[in-house]
Formats: C-alpha cells, structure tokens, sequence
C-alpha cells in the first residue's frame, strides 16, 4: 500500500451461505431488472412477543408500523434503567400479481435486522440471519401462493455474547427491522450481483474488472454485454462475453479508460457499469447497473495520508445510526441529512462507528466526497471461542462482500476496544487475541487489498495493520489539551501509519462558565492523554467537570489549530458528529446520552459545531459565541467574546456601536484572534457581527444578552413560564432566580418535569435538551416541549432542593 501511482485490487464477489433449509446472498449490489425492485416497508405489524414459532396472523396485540422500525425508539432513554433485549415478530399479508405479469421468481432483500432473523413463508422457514448491521436476501418463489401470502420475521437483539458487538458497548443495540426491504421480481436466468474491481489506477490510465455473479443460469447459450459510463454517463467502453458453460461467476476486463475523472473528496467522480444479461437470440432479460470511482489510498511511512498520490489532511467525525425518537430506524431522508451536515460543516472523512450502517451513508458519502473509515463491529468484549469466532469472520466478510464497490471506503477496520470488558474468561488476553486478528488482516487483503487495514485501541496489533490509531484524549479523560501537539508528535514518531481516532469532550448545551479551564487543565490531573478503563480512580475533566460549552469550544479550537499545522499529520476525527444513546452512562447531565456531539441528538448545533466550521467550511459564515448564553455577569469593564468565523475579516457591533473590525488568523488561539473586549452595560444588550469574505461576501450574526455587574446569587426561587412555538407545541423554560429576580447561573441541580393532571403531554424520552424529563439545569435554565390535550394540563417542575413549581396550561383549541 506504499505505492504513490497505483493500486490494486482483488475479484473476490458474493457470499453464498447455505444451511438445511435455505441459501442467504449476500451482495454488493443486488440487482433487479430495471426498477422493477418495490420498497416493501408498508402494512407491516409488529407484536412484541418472543415465541419461537411464527404466532397465528391477526394475533391480538400486534400493532401496525411503517419500516425502518425498531423496539427500542425509545425506552433506551427512558428513565427506567435498561432496555428492551428479547425477540419480536414482524407480518405482512401481501399478494402477487397474476399471470402474466408476475414474475418467474421473488427475493426479498432485508438491509437490515438487528441482531438475529428467522423469515417465515406461509408458515415455513425459508432464511435466516445471524448478526446485525449487513443485509441478506432470501429466495420466496417456491413457498409462494395465489392470493395471500404471509411474511413473518422474528428477529432478535437479546443478549448473545457469541455476537458482536459486546453488549458492554458504549452504544444501544437497537432490535428490530431497523432498514429498508425491498420485493425483487426476477427472471428465472438473472444477475445476481456486480463486483467492480480497478486493478490498476493512475492518472493517465485505468483498469476495470467486472465480476458478474449469476443465479441459475439456462443450459442454453447466453451472453452478458457490459456498459461503462463516466460521470456524465458518456459511454466510455463496450464488451461482451458469452456465458456458455460458464458457471455461476463470470470475470470481464473492459478495455482500459484514458484519463479518468479520479473520485476525491473535492470532485467525487462516479462512473457506473451497467450489465445486461441476453438469451442466445440476443433478447435481454435482465439488467443490472452499479457505480463505483477510480482512486487509490496510499499512507508511505511518516508522511501521511495520501489519496490519488496527493497529500491530503483527514478532517473528521464519527457517526452513530440513531435520531432522537426513533432510534436507530432513520429513513434515507435522515441518514442524509447528517452527512450532508457534516459534509457541510467541511469535513472530509468520517468514522462509522462502530459497525456497517445504512446503504444510504455509503451511497451518500460516494457522492458528497466523504471519506469512510468502514468498521467491523468487534467492539469490547474481546475474544469467545468457536462460535463468536466463526460468526465473526463470517460478518466480516458479508462486510467485505457488501460495501466493497463504493469508492468512498479507504480503510477496513478491524475493530475497537477489543479487548476491554471481556465477554469471555481469558478473552482479553493478546496470546489468544494476536493469531485471530492476524487471520482477519489476512481475510482482508486476500479479498480486497485495494484498501487500508486498520485497528483502534488494541497497541499489540498496531503492527498487524495498515493503519493504527491509540487512544489521545488530551483534556478529556486524561491530561491537558495543551498537551496536543506533544502527543500527536510522540505517535507520529512510534506508528508510522499514524491516524488520530476520537478526541474530543461532552458538552451540556447551555452551560457556560467565564472561567474555563485552560490549556494546561487540572493541576492534579491524571498526567497521561490515555484513556484510563477505570476512570473511577483518576481525575480528569471527564469525570471532575461541569461539562460547560466554553471549555469544549478551547478544547476542540486547540485541537485544530495543532492538526490544521502539524507536519506529515494524516489528520483525525472528532467524536462524535451527534449525541447518541449508550446504557453505560444513566447519570449523564443528559441521562442515558452520550454528550460529545457537535450536534444533539436532533441535529441541532452546539457551540463546538461552529469552530469546526470556522476551520474547515466552505460557505461564509460568522457565529457569535454563544446564542445560548443569554445571561452574563461581570465588572464594569465587561467580558470577552468570541465569534467564529471563515471569513477574511469581522467587525464586531455593541448596540449598534462598532467595536472594531479584526483580521483572521487562521489557527490563532482562540477564535483565530477574532476576540473582542465588549464593554456591556447594565441589562439588555445587542451584538451584532458582521464578516466580510476574501470575494467580498458579507456575512452577519446577532444576538441578544442580558448583563449584571457584579457577581451571580444563589438560587432563591425558580420559575416556570410557556411559549407557544407552533400551533399545539409549548416550550416550558423552568428559569432558576436570585432574590433580585436575576437568573441565578450558578444553579445546575438535576431538574424533574411531570405532569399531574389533564391529557396533555410531555415531549420526553427523546434524549435531547428539550425532550426529556429529567435534564441537568444549565447556566439556571431547563426547558421542555409540551403538546397540549382536550383537558387543561399541569405541568410540574422539581429538583433535590425545590420542592415544586406548577404550571397549567390550556388545552388544545
């Protein structure tokens, strides 16, 4: 992989499985002809039972959903400690059309089902799925019936140690059919996949190696006739093969492509292949199409990361597969929607943490220009026996099989933690870890060598990938965030293949504090950037801070301004673009939430998401820091403020009075200098700011703040008051005072809404900063979405030392 002109790549395809009952396929591309494929996620209903049997349809209790579904939208955040971890059932009566226009055969393809699957025809088993996170494809055709037929799935995310990811992870394993199905009617002779391999890529020339793998091929002569396109979906190549006698897998070279559009993160060329599968008279009967792009990855020893042999910095994030009331059943709309924020946000790279996701990140990524760090889901736990290794190395390879085509995937990873919390006695131990991970590495580059190797968290194995990353939470869970460019600089130095995974901090939206710790962090701090296991026995931010915005805001501006100029730096990745769910952590500010995004759990942005954008966006924008930091306290001389920006230069305004305008220098700590001594006076004031672009672009920002000279009180009383943001959707802002009717900033008590009377309801169990029940106050603030009923409603407000705050509100008109 050292190689700065070429690379290369294997024409390994799909994955037959096969079992008493049944064969699984699983595919890169399954094909249909034409868009002949139907979404199959209507009429479905699901019963929350856990039998083994398929229950009798119409069985009482079973209630209708629309896919993507899963079980646990919601009680994973919910104030109860656990989750739902059992089985499910999923039916749907459907009927086929008559001759003549049904077709010869019917698959069906789930994307996915978490974490175990039986599929039911009518009654009998025809495929099952062990593992989440991939999709299958079972064959309906001979079960099929005129008139009705019943599919019914059980699936099952219960507790099964023999599977990963571990269930110590630090994320939920959400059950259900958390993805699209889709109906496939088929040709009896038919294409059942395309793999698309580029032998040898540079800049002037570029090869194509088309594996077809087909399904019950005729004994009578066929051909196969291939189409490449380029971006444009110019025609660019022909060929034909003839399949007589061929088997069931079918390798065509296409003539070579002079000059290639290169896929790259700034101009994400995609060509398609489309083959077309013909009977011996020439007439077509099935057709099949996929995209792909040539580019090659390269990382030489100590000199970065390198895409179609030009350097290019890794800027990045993570990503989690869940939203904010429906767990990790996104539609497409929504998984798009995410990247195309952190697309926007000018990221380049992102980590999928820590398993396969959706197809739609994949086709998204493809065609945004994001690089993927693709990852199999061997999350803690460490190591079992047979059984988890077989059924790992299986997921691996379905990994391998299903998500090779797309040009967007640089690196195969091969885990995380690994060997944390172990599942199994002796499970983290290297002697037995070490030979297993050298046999996936190995799995790897025998099917797919045209990608990076990679590991996180595990030191022994740094030397069995391609590409290494250790654990550096400078600031965070260990050390200071000044301490950054030393330890970057010291990995540099160990790993040649270096990559920085994770770094960051959690931040609770709203908080703010005029005293953030500084670059050199706690004095008696652990001393190492490492993440400790046990963070019980060391101190650290992590653990001994209030999580306030004004400290991850330094915190991530540090970071960047050492990554955006360290030499020979591969580049790193955030964690994590959105706050997510994880059971390990109940007493969060946020319960049950993962606080470290740069968004919440909705997709609304934190502070920290805008210095990320001020590095690396390409849109011009100005953000004053912070929106949410509406009340301030200090002296006569005022307080400083920070506004992030891409532009050339800000002029910052205090009631319509200019304080300045400032150049930016990139990199410089903090804000890239734009930092303003503002003289607030005594009550409201406005600011304003307004950025000017290199092109002469102006951009502005504004906001209002209230400011007290002199120094916050102890809470007194709290407050609750309602605004009706859109018809039948109140926000209720329960408001901490002083005894001079200040806001008391100081107050950050756990705060605990309810209702006591009426229908109306509370937005809760959503895990966000206005959808929960029980939130941290913060800077004196807790707020809280209502829906109103037919019946006047109470609201009431509580904390340890409050002893009750009510609100009625009307109902719905």
């Amino acid at each position: 992989m050292q190689r700065t002109e070429e690379s290369s790549s294997s024409s390994s395809t799909a994955v037959l499985l096969c079992g008493a009952f049944f064969c699984l396929f699983f595919s890169s591309a399954f094909a249909t002809p034409g868009d002949a494929k139907r979404l199959f996620n209507d009429d479905w209903h699901y019963l929350q039972d856990e039998r083994t049997a398929p229950p009798p349809a119409n069985t009482p209790g079973a209630e209708a959903v629309t896919l993507p579904h899963t079980w646990n939208a919601t009680d994973t955040v919910d104030p109860m400690p656990g989750y739902r971890r059992a089985a499910g059932w999923y039916s749907k009566t459907f009927r086929l059309p008559n001759t003549p226009l049904r077709a010869p055969r019917y698959k069906l393809h789930f994307e996915g089902a978490n974490q175990k699957a039986w599929v039911y025809l009518n009654g009998e088993q025809i495929g099952e799925h062990i593992g989440g996170y991939l999709g299958f494809t079972v064959e309906l055709t001979e079960q099929l019936r005129a008139g009705d037929n019943l599919i019914q799935v059980r699936v099952s995310n219960a507790y099964d140690r023999n599977l990963i990811p571990s269930q110590k992870a630090d994320f939920f394993i959400h059950g259900g059919l958390t993805r699209d199905v889709w109906l496939l009617p088929l040709p009896a002779s038919h294409i059942q996949s395309l793999t698309i391999d580029t032998p040898s890529v540079s800049k002037q020339s570029a090869e194509t190696r088309v594996t077809v793998a087909l399904d019950q091929l005729q004994p009578d002569a066929h051909t196969l006739h291939l189409e490449l396109r380029d971006p444009e979906q110019k025609l660019v190549a022909t060929q034909q093969a003839s399949l007589k006698n061929s088997g069931d897998q079918v390798l065509v070279d296409l003539p070579k492509v002079t000059n290639p559009s290169l896929w790259s993160p700034s101009s994400p060329a995609l060509y398609s292949v489309t083959a077309e599968l013909r009977d011996a008279k020439g007439k077509p009967l099935h057709r099949a199409q996929q995209r792909f792009g040539y580019r090659w990855f390269s990382m030489p020893a100590g000199k970065g990361f390198f895409i179609n042999g030009e350097r290019l910095l890794i800027r990045g994030t993570h990503r989690h597969e869940e939203h904010a009331g429906i767990g990790a059943a996104l539609s497409n709309a929504q998984h798009r929607a995410d990247m195309q924020q952190i697309k926007d946000m000018g990221a380049n790279f992102v980590r999928l943490g820590h398993y396969p996701q959706d197809p739609e990140i994949y086709r998204a990524a493809d065609e945004l220009g994001l690089i993927l760090w693709d990852e199999l889901p061997w999350c803690r736990g460490g190591m079992g026996g047979n059984e988890w290794q077989q059924n790992t190395e299986r997921l691996l390879q379905q990994q391998i099989t299903q998500n090779r085509n797309h040009p967007s995937i640089a690196f195969w990873s091969l885990g995380n933690e690994i060997y944390w919390e172990e599942d199994f006695p002796g499970g983290g131990d290297d002697e037995k870890i070490l030979p297993f991970l050298e046999k996936l590495n190995q799995q790897v580059k025998a099917m797919d060598p045209s990608r990076l190797t990679t590991i996180r968290k595990y030191y022994p194995g740094a030397d069995i990938v391609d590409a290494f990353s250790p654990s550096i939470w400078a600031g965070w869970y260990g050390g200071a965030y000044g301490q950054y460019r030393e330890a970057i600089t010291s990995a540099q130095q160990k790993y040649p293949a270096f990559l920085h995974m994770e770094y960051g901090g959690s931040s609770h939206r709203g908080r703010h504090t005029e005293t953030p710790l500084g670059p050199k962090g706690f004095i008696d701090a652990q001393v190492s950037v490492a993440e400790a296991m046990n963070q019980a026995v060391v101190k650290s931010v992590a653990k001994d801070s209030d999580w306030n915005e004004s400290y991850i805001v330094d915190l991530f501006d540090w970071h960047l301004s050492v990554s955006e100029s360290q030499d020979n730096f591969a580049g790193n990745a955030q964690w994590a673009f959105k706050d997510f769910g994880t059971p390990l952590r109940p007493e969060n500010p946020l319960p049950y939430i993962n606080q470290k995004g740069l968004v919440d759990r909705a997709g609304n942005p934190k502070d920290a998401y805008y210095v990320f954008a001020s590095y690396w966006a390409e849109q011009p924008f100005c953000r004053i820091e912070s929106h949410s930091w509406t009340v301030r306290f200090g002296d006569k001389r005022g307080r400083p403020v920070h506004v992030y920006c891409n532009t050339e230069s800000a002029e910052l305004f205090l009631n319509g009075e200019s304080l300045g305008r400032r150049q930016r220098q990139v990199g410089s700590f903090p804000a890239h200098g734009l930092v303003w001594q503002v003289p607030f006076g005594e009550g409201e004031n406005q600011l304003r700011v307004q950025g000017l672009s290199s092109t002469g672009e102006s951009v502005s920002d504004a906001m209002a703040l209230t400011y007290h000279i002199g120094e916050p009180a102890p809470v007194a009383r709290v407050t609750l008051t309602s605004e009706l943001l859109a018809p039948g959707h109140y926000r209720i802002t329960a408001e901490a005072l002083d005894a001079k009717g200040r806001r008391a900033v100081q107050f950050n008590d756990r705060a605990y809404f309810s209702t006591l009377d009426g229908d109306g309801e509370l937005a809760q169990n959503l895990g966000t900063y206005t959808g929960s029940s029980i939130i941290e106050m913060a800077n004196g603030v807790a707020q809280i979405d209502f829906t109103p009923g037919n019946r006047a409603t109470t609201v009431e407000f509580r904390a340890q030392n409050i002893k009750g705050v009510y609100l009625t509100l009307p109902a719905a008109h």
